[in-house]
């Protein structure tokens, strides 16, 4: 009996399923592709990019100094005074770099986010626009696996391009 009981319902949950299946209706949407495609998302880079040139050029000196230290301490007949003061040097501008590193990383990914809030704020907006005009019941930004035939991106990226 209660195998009767197990079968029926799983029956009704599967015919109710396919009921609920046949007007539900929903699509995906990919953040990475609209931060890398859309054409807001490539102003913002170009901003960034001009605005962080000169510290990263910083940082590119530094290494390169770095290298020259270390191919200085490299040659064997290097003095001991010289030594000790290349050694001195390179310990004083690991450090330097490693700080001004984290600074620029964390400046970048601050300002980053702050300017990619507002094409996510854009994006939401047009989705939820796209949502009601052709009556959507679920939009879902993030998943292991979409159908394409459910992939809204490129109206997204149209409309973000207007």
């Amino acid at each position: 009996m209660k195998r009767l009981q197990h079968g029926l319902t799983a029956l009704m949950l599967l015919v109710s399923a396919n009921l609920m299946a046949a007007d539900f209706k929903f699509g995906y949407v990919n953040t990475e592709r609209i931060y890398r495609e859309a054409a807001p998302a490539q102003a913002i880079q170009k901003k960034l990019e001009r605005e962080f040139a000169d510290r990263r050029n910083e940082l590119k000196k530094m290494e390169a100094r770095a290298r020259d230290l270390e191919a200085q301490l490299g040659r064997a007949n290097l003095p001991a005074a010289d030594r000790k003061k290349a050694e001195r040097e390179m310990a004083g501008l690991d450090r330097d770099y490693r700080a001004k590193a984290r600074e620029f990383s964390e400046d970048f990914n601050q300002r980053r986010n702050e300017e990619f809030a507002a094409v996510q704020e854009r994006a939401n907006r047009l989705l939820r626009q796209i949502a009601e005009k052709e009556q959507y019941d679920l939009i879902l930004q993030d998943a292991v696996y979409v159908n394409p035939k459910y992939d809204l991106t490129p109206k997204v990226l149209k409309e973000l391009e207007k």
